[in-house]
């Protein structure tokens, strides 16, 4: 997740305002590298389909905030990737289209990115909700949660600035 994130950090500047027509080598191989990082993501065995079914309660909604983040960076990326294939080797009408179109996939990366980043916030209430540190006692400590909020926030894995590409243009 983490080599993800730094990839999609350095691809981000490339991507936020559509894809240019003519992309750089540096452009290119940062898509790149972001679409390989994305791809190579495998879900915790906990938070995938078959097993997150086990879970209850805030937990539930944990696993299922991951599980979006990996399927929106991955499918972003690649599609990302594959407009960045009809700018540069497609049609004049395929690459118009490519670059028309690829706000959706951009904002699913930021997207995918933004719902990890609230992860932290959801390990914080959920541990309060389920009874906090009378409930949890020694096995999950309020120093513990914190640690994990401080990992998982907007500062570790949001996109800035925002995307600005706007569909269609």
């Amino acid at each position: 997740m983490r080599s993800e994130v730094a990839a999609s950090k350095l691809a981000w500047p490339h991507v936020l305002d559509g894809l240019p027509a003519h992309i750089g080598a540096s452009a290119r191989r940062a898509i790149d590298r972001a679409g390989e990082r994305a791809d190579a993501l495998t879900l915790p065995v906990l938070f995938r389909e078959g097993t997150s079914a086990s879970l209850t309660g805030p937990a539930s909604g944990l696993a299922d905030e991951f599980r979006t983040f990996s399927i929106l960076a991955t499918r972003g990326w690649e599609l990302i990737g594959a407009g960045a294939d009809q700018v540069e080797h497609g049609s004049p009408v395929a690459a118009r289209f490519a670059r028309a179109n690829v706000a959706l996939y951009v904002e699913s990366v930021y997207d995918g990115h933004f719902t990890l980043a609230q992860i932290g916030k959801q390990v914080r209430k959920g541990w309060e909700k389920l009874g906090g540190a009378p409930a949890f006692g020694a096995s999950l400590t309020l120093a513990e949660v914190e640690a994990l909020a401080g990992v998982y926030s907007e500062a570790n894995f949001e996109l800035e600035p925002r995307a600005r590409v706007k569909l269609g243009s």
